[in-house]
């Protein structure tokens, strides 16, 4: 009775496929592509597959990727996103999987590989592209071995390909960090196959019938992925401080603030979107901004106002390409925290540094030297025979002396003194009518005032 069932069922289900107009159910594969430095446009790639392929329902995620490695903090995160899915992942090395890449490869449930392609590499380096101190491999070591352990591969192969102390025989000798090429990763059993594309990726899984979704980004995703590249972030940050320091040095002329604060915009945005910019990190730049702004105008010389200004904008540069919340950084530590910190670091100040003598070399361009641009100064000889005169020297005696404001002075304007009206410049900030001023000095024929 139970085998006549068993036959009946058996029939019943060959019936149904076989029926016209009945096919097996297809099966979904999300598909997604990194062929670039491992950064946080990557992370950003990622974040929106993974989100999606759950969702979605997705039977797989399928990465092609080719790379020659970048910000492990980001591979890290990367790696934790395709660890922690409930999605099977499938990795399709075309080219290269190189220290990042390599870390993100074994990290998916499958690798395969394009003839040709290969993978390790995996040392951590300066930017220089020098090997950094132990203390750095080994933190690598252990992301290597226990990513590797994971989805059950070799975690002595893994961690050969981040420390050349580490051997394995018959794989690799001693004093060389490993690196496969195809065909040595199926060898030894570091990748499931080779093929010359995705189709024949899903053929050699046993994905029957896929139907891929390719990701699609829309224009505002890629205008943040564009955005939040270190390197954009880097010149953004030269046109917000040479834009201020500009405004600074010649008041009035509005295309430098401008400048400056659209460049904040898409500096900030981008960031506080992706949840990378806190709100206080947007206030702290604002702060040292109006911190800046009163050293100039209202605070005389240049002291603890204006130096806290610019501890303020730089801190909050940093804060926001750094992944942290508060004071707290997420990312991995004794690797991580240290040496993104110190990278975003080094890009603020080198971008600050930048903006500032871009904006002096621009200053003595625009403004002082002989050429179009030179109208932005006032050039016209004042000569006699055109009814003007020569200031009179005897405006010295009024050095010492006090008067009040007749005009606003910022900086020039007039001033009242001893029943006199006279043309004056405030050294510091700016003086509003009525307000008590100072004679200090007599130069090149201009008197020049403080507030009291």
């Amino acid at each position: 009775m139970r085998n006549t069932i068993l036959s009946l069922a058996a029939f019943l289900v060959v019936l149904i496929t076989a029926a016209p107009g009945i096919s097996a159910q297809k099966t979904s594969v999300y598909y997604y592509k990194i062929d670039d430095n491992i950064s946080k446009p990557a992370l950003r790639l990622t974040e929106k597959a993974v989100k999606d392929a759950e969702k979605g329902k997705f039977d797989y995620l399928m990465l092609e990727l080719n790379t020659f490695g970048g910000e492990l903090d980001a591979a890290d995160k990367i790696r934790t996103l395709l660890l922690n899915t409930n999605v099977p992942t499938l990795v399709f090395i075309n080219n290269n999987a190189a220290s990042a890449g390599a870390l993100i490869s074994i990290a998916c449930d499958s690798i395969y590989m394009m003839p040709g392609a290969s993978i390790g590499a995996a040392s951590v380096v300066n930017e220089q592209g020098e090997i950094m101190p132990d203390k750095y491999q080994s933190y690598m070591r252990s992301l290597m071995r226990t990513t590797a352990e994971h989805n059950g591969r070799d975690p002595n192969i893994a961690q050969a390909m981040v420390d050349p102390d580490v051997e394995v025989k018959g794989v690799s000798e001693k004093g060389k960090v490993l690196t496969f090429t195809s065909e040595e990763a199926v060898k030894n059993g570091f990748c499931e196959g080779l093929a010359n594309s995705r189709e024949e990726v899903l053929e050699q899984a046993g994905v029957e019938q896929p139907e891929i979704t390719e990701q699609v980004l829309s224009p505002v995703e890629k205008i943040i992925n564009f955005l939040v590249n270190p390197v954009v972030s880097g010149i953004l940050i030269m046109c917000i401080v040479g834009g201020i320091w500009f405004e600074l040095q010649a008041p009035g002329i509005g295309l430098p603030s401008l400048i400056a604060v659209i460049a904040a915009l898409l500096f900030f945005a981008p960031h506080y979107l992706e949840g990378l910019a806190a709100h206080w990190e947007i206030l702290l730049f604002v702060a040292g901004l109006v911190l800046l702004m009163l050293e100039f105008f209202v605070v005389p010389g240049f002291g603890v106002t204006g130096i806290s200004g610019i501890i303020l904008i730089v801190a909050s540069l940093i804060l926001t390409l750094v992944y942290n919340v508060g004071f707290k950084f997420s990312f991995d530590p004794e690797l991580n925290v240290p040496a993104h910190i110190s990278k975003m670091t080094i890009l603020v100040l080198v971008s600050t540094l930048a903006g500032f003598f871009l904006s002096l070399w621009l200053g003595k361009k625009l403004i002082l030297a002989e050429t179009r641009f030179g109208s932005l100064a006032l050039r016209t000889g004042l000569k006699s025979d055109k009814g003007f005169t020569a200031q009179d020297m005897r405006n010295e005696e009024y050095v010492g002396k006090e008067g009040i404001a007749q005009t606003l002075l910022r900086p020039s304007g007039k001033v009242n003194i001893d029943g006199e009206i006279l043309d004056a410049t405030i050294v510091h900030g700016f003086a509003n009518p009525g307000d008590k001023v100072k004679v200090t000095r007599f130069e090149n024929a201009q008197l020049f005032v403080r507030k009291m």
